[in-house]
């Protein structure tokens, strides 16, 4: 048994101070003192947290999930283990089926290894996407929405977007909610009614809000309308450039507990700025920026750990919040909130300690120290 003392334990509802979390693989609880012959950490007055979840990531330090390869996979979990994030999603793109096939059997194997960030099974963003909203999606590998392509994938696919208004999206929906595969609502072109009609089929969540959907005005609400008005869950790229932070504050208010942070990070997170490639695509890099060669935004090169500095940053969201976002919300998203996202007893031992500004100190999986 391990005990973490003269910490900041970090819980759904708020703060501890001035007791001992113990843990082995699994969280035991909060005592007051740490029991005789528990090793003992002391975490120097830095926050507790539980370890993050990204639902949404392509890549990091050159590599890209929809490469379909195992040893790139390897490198990003590894790599994204070093900003806080214990488990997560390889995103795949709209890329040429027989590539997604490749990035499928990997992600499966990946689910299997131990080392590195846990992958829990994979977000396939697309390929049942409107041409219209694309973004940086090659238009070339989009596909008709069709089940029976991806069902076959049902044990690894935990997330699949597509866009609920082109033909056949809503049976679509309807047959991977039933084998319980969860559904995004994004690159989409819908308005309210068709947005809505996609909630109502079994979606459950809207990707990257605000980005490649339809806009907000107040005669037409558009896919935007309809994720910030429902009880779905809604992620955001924190990083102040995909959405003005001024908005920051009102998705806190309108979305609360179902607000998720994501980095959608591409292979040139934690690389230098240069040109990079997405889905096959080039891709330019520039700071924060990351573009196709006509201005289009393709993902991001964001860390989790500054998508909650930064988030509470905007709002003024206590620390506990701002974690929660990056960890027990994207954990319910997607149904495993019963083992990740948070300190309670019985869930994994996947912990950081953090300091003020959100920088990593150390992390724990599943008990087992690795940075």
């Amino acid at each position: 048994m391990k005990a973490i003392v003269n910490g900041r334990v970090l819980l759904p509802t708020g703060e501890i101070k001035g007791k001992a979390l113990l843990f082995d693989r699994v969280c035991l609880g909060l005592c007051e003192e740490a029991p005789q012959g528990a090793e003992i950490v002391d975490a120097g007055g830095l926050y507790v947290s539980p370890g993050f979840v990204d639902v949404h990531t392509h890549g990091y330090l050159g590599e890209d999930a929809s490469d379909g390869s195992l040893s790139g996979l390897r490198r990003m979990a590894a790599g994204i283990l070093k900003n806080g994030v214990t488990s997560f999603l390889p995103t795949t793109m709209t890329v040429p089926w027989p590539e997604l096939e490749a990035a499928f059997a990997a992600i499966r194997a990946l689910m299997a290894e131990t080392e590195g960030a846990q992958a829990l099974g994979c977000h396939a963003e697309g390929p049942f996407i409107n041409p219209a909203k694309k973004g940086a999606q090659a238009e070339g590998a989009i596909l008709p929405p069709d089940a029976d392509k991806l069902l076959p994938y049902a044990d690894i696919l935990r997330l699949v977007t597509l866009a609920p208004e082109m033909p056949g999206a809503l049976e679509c929906i309807r047959a991977l909610t039933a084998r319980g595969i969860r559904v995004s609502v994004g690159h989409t072109n819908a308005d309210y009614d068709a947005a809505k009609a996609a909630l109502d089929a079994g979606a459950t969540h809207f990707t990257h809000t605000f980005n490649a959907m339809s806009g907000m005005s107040h005669r037409a609400p558009g896919a935007v309308g309809a994720a910030l008005t429902s009880d779905a869950f809604c992620e955001l790229i924190a990083d102040g450039f995909h959405v003005h932070p001024a908005l920051f504050a009102l998705m806190r208010r309108c979305k609360g507990e179902k607000l998720v942070l994501i980095t959608d990070c591409t292979r040139a997170g934690g690389l230098a700025d240069g040109e990079y490639t997405l889905g096959g695509q080039p891709i330019f890099v520039r700071g924060v920026e990351c573009r196709l060669a006509d201005g289009t935004i393709a993902g991001s090169v964001l860390k989790m750990n500054e998508a909650v500095r930064n988030w509470r940053a905007y709002t003024a969201a206590p620390m506990y919040e701002a974690v929660a976002c990056a960890s027990l919300h994207p954990a319910r998203a997607i149904g495993v909130d019963g083992q990740k996202g948070s300190l309670l007893p019985g869930r994994d031992a996947d912990i950081l300690l953090l300091d003020g500004e959100c920088h990593v100190k150390a992390v724990w999986m599943r008990g087992e120290r690795k940075v």
